[in-house]
């Protein structure tokens, strides 16, 4: 299987010479901060039209009714946002979606979305001053008086990596993400010949199994009440299995993380991109796919099995399930996002490297880069992936049962 380093984008051409934005008299961007929740509402119409225009598959987590849902369940006390815009001529041609935040007597820049946003990024428009654009945001970012910026899930085809990282950038951790070519994944019945036969065999085993156990429905919903009521219901399975198998996930425990979904689900109004797969077994839902759609990309974001389906293979059932459902929609790819797990990898045509990095802003943020505390987060993780089972699984449920 060849392994490719990127994902392959779709590729969206430049404005033509004739569209392309105006600019100002001396060519400058016009930059401005956006730091109240009305003016970020207010600039909905020219972010969508920008998304619209230069926004590459990966930054659905970028797109403004992801952060408008984010907005309202994650922007807390000690939180502002700080959204840097740049315009040509009136018309909006940038946008860094960030928020600052109060964190042991300091300021750090993160990006909007954190944590349900699986990879950060800034929108550009291709004009052909892309590296001016984005320079300017720099200058525009060390200006607004933080401490440090933490640059979390930076794609390496990401359009702020496009220019380049500051020098002065610490890199903390690297990952990788797996996405799927559809084309190549996808059988008539299941799993395609680029599957090893004792693997379709495997899943048609586990079908005739499953059916044994009722009438087996297969369905994909778009945004909606039914959607909503699904999402949150996968949110409660993830949460349980997680807890079962003594997996530590305060993201996933955090109320607020099905909150979000349960709302993006049900937007059928604003433009929601998430759709979900599901599979039934007497009309009850034992499998869920909770997945963003995103020209000609899907992202699987959550997947959740029902506990007494657990064992029965409905998880790589329904992994099949949702590359189906997401080629049937017109996506091409399918992102199963970082880190790469086992169970991805058996599924991967290709993987893209995710980092961690942090930019220090003023002498507070270079002592604790100094100090060697840009290690701390990496490191707690990988303590906590190396207890012992016992341990982290009183660990998970301490984490759920506290969050509620």
């Amino acid at each position: 299987m060849a392994v490719l380093t990127a994902l392959r984008t779709k590729c969206i051409e430049p404005p033509a010479s004739g569209t392309a934005a105006p600019t100002t008299r001396d060519g400058a961007p016009a930059i401005d901060i956006v730091s109240g929740y009305d003016g970020f509402l207010a600039l909905q119409p020219e972010w969508d039209a920008l998304f619209a225009r230069a926004a590459l598959p990966q930054q659905v987590f970028q797109s403004h009714v992801f952060l408008r849902h984010w907005v309202r369940h994650y922007l807390e006390a000690g939180c502002r946002l700080s959204i840097v815009t740049a315009r040509h001529g009136g018309r909006l041609v940038m946008v860094w979606p960030l928020i600052a935040q109060r964190r042991l007597g300091m300021t750090i820049l993160r990006f909007m979305g954190v944590p349900v946003a699986q990879f950060g990024d800034v929108l550009v428009e291709r004009t052909g001053h892309e590296i001016e654009l984005l320079q300017a945001g720099w200058a525009a970012v060390r200006g607004l008086r933080a401490d440090l910026f933490e640059l979390r899930k930076l794609r390496t085809d990401a359009a702020l990596a496009h220019a380049g990282m500051p020098a002065d950038a610490i890199l903390l951790e690297q990952r990788e993400a797996p996405f799927a070519d559809l084309d190549l994944r996808v059988g008539r019945d299941g799993p395609s010949a680029v599957y090893a036969a004792r693997e379709r065999s495997n899943h048609r085993r586990r079908l005739r199994r499953l059916s044994e156990r009722g009438d087996i429905s297969f369905a994909t919903l778009d945004p909606g009440p039914q959607a909503a009521a699904l999402a949150a219901e996968a949110i409660a399975m993830k949460q349980v299995a997680l807890t079962r198998h003594g997996i530590v996930a305060p993201t996933v425990a955090d109320p607020r993380f099905a909150a979000f979904f349960h709302d993006l689900a049900g937007d059928a109004e604003g433009g929601s991109p998430l759709r979900i797969a599901v599979i039934r077994c007497d009309d009850q839902a034992i499998g869920i796919d909770l997945a963003l759609d995103c020209k000609q990309v899907s992202f699987g974001h959550v997947i959740a099995t029902h506990p007494d389906h657990e064992r029965g293979g409905v998880g790589g059932i329904l992994v099949h399930r949702s590359f189906a459902a997401a080629k049937a929609r017109g996506n091409t790819l399918f992102d199963l996002l970082a880190p790469a797990d086992a169970y991805k990898l058996e599924h991967a045509d290709g993987l893209t490297m995710v980092s961690d990095s942090m930019l220090p802003l003023s002498w507070r943020g270079h002592l604790v880069c100094r100090l060697g505390l840009r290690h701390l987060r990496p490191a707690l993780r990988a303590a906590v992936r190396n207890l012992p089972e016992p341990v982290t699984r009183r660990l998970a449920v301490w984490s759920n049962t506290s969050k509620g």
